[in-house]
């Protein structure tokens, strides 16, 4: 994904830990939302404007570091 711009930084407080979520804007007029929970593990949503993608984010996230938090635990890892 080249030629991204950020526009946007923030962290959301989730279960004791604060995960970084970058917005960037797209050649193609869209943005997309990113969170790494992980090395190899990104959360990524995409939607027509930043305030749409930031409210899909905030919203998906948590579910995504519950789901990630299940698959670490019975990897006997945790985050």
């Amino acid at each position: 994904m080249t030629n991204r711009i950020l526009v946007h930084k923030s962290f959301i407080h989730i279960n004791g830990n604060d995960y970084p979520i970058m917005v960037y804007s797209c050649p193609n007029g869209r943005h997309s939302a990113e969170t790494a929970l992980g090395t190899n593990d990104i959360i990524i949503n995409d939607a027509a404007s930043l305030e749409e993608v930031l409210a899909k984010h905030k919203r998906l996230l948590p579910l995504a570091v519950y789901a990630h938090g299940i698959r670490q635990r019975s990897k006997g890892r945790r985050r």
